[in-house]
């Protein structure tokens, strides 16, 4: 099952969570205590054995700013978690090699992932960004067929609980493996890694977390941001 650790600020905390078995490092790129610049994250992902895949998390920026950020912070993902629509999207060149559209639980919008062509879809909470869970419930309107990956409040204590209920094919996390905003806490990332990996059902291995997507680009993000400060 492929995990991803989001909000990552330093090199300590990337490799740390490299070493205890993160398949991908999320770096924000959007206004948050957790944003950082092209920069930072071009530095941290020169350090990233390759098999890891380094996703910007990106939230109502213009296009030309997404595509420099993927090709000079050297990115292998974009995740979209603001209001983009399909047009922009497709302004995102070169395509990343893994595009992540982020719905809120419930919303309506889901009925129309397939035409958004991405490669996995996200669920968050309600207010995205929270750090809170949501009705697991919310997931049987996924369409089938999705590549799903969990978020919204996840933690050690209830990521296995997650797994078993909803199957995804992946999860992510950020506040709930953290000392402090921005500042990721190996024990509790460790202990996050391990219980997914006892967790997940083989059954939900629906292919190899670190394989090329060979969706197209286009997506969009339906859902408005409350608040930013846990992104």
């Amino acid at each position: 099952m492929w995990v991803k650790i989001c909000g990552i600020t330093n090199e300590e905390d990337a490799l740390m969570a490299v070493a205890l078995g993160a398949d991908a490092i999320g770096f924000v790129f959007a206004p948050s205590p957790r944003q950082v610049s092209v920069g930072v994250a071009r530095d941290i992902i020169r350090r990233l054995p390759p098999e890891v895949e380094p996703i910007g998390v990106f939230r109502d920026q213009d296009p030309q700013f997404i595509s420099n950020a993927v090709l000079e912070a050297g990115l292998r993902g974009v995740q979209l978690h603001g209001h983009e629509t399909p047009q922009l999207a497709s302004e995102i060149t070169p395509r990343p090699r893994r595009l992540i559209v982020a719905f809120a639980a419930g919303s309506p919008g889901i009925e129309r992932f397939e035409e958004y062509r991405a490669d996995a879809m996200l669920l968050d909470a309600q207010v995205p960004g929270s750090g809170k869970v949501f009705d697991w419930d919310l997931v049987d309107g996924v369409p089938d067929g999705a590549r799903l990956i969990l978020a919204g409040g996840l933690t050690a204590d209830n990521v296995a609980a997650a797994v078993e209920r909803v199957r995804p094919w992946g999860v992510d996390v950020s506040t709930g493996v953290e000392a402090s905003p921005g500042q990721k806490d190996p024990v509790l990332v460790s202990e996050f890694i391990a219980a997914v990996r006892a967790a997940a059902p083989a059954a939900s291995e629906v292919d190899d977390p670190g394989a090329d997507p060979d969706g197209a680009a286009s997506t969009s993000a339906p859902f408005d941001w409350y608040d930013d400060s846990d992104l």
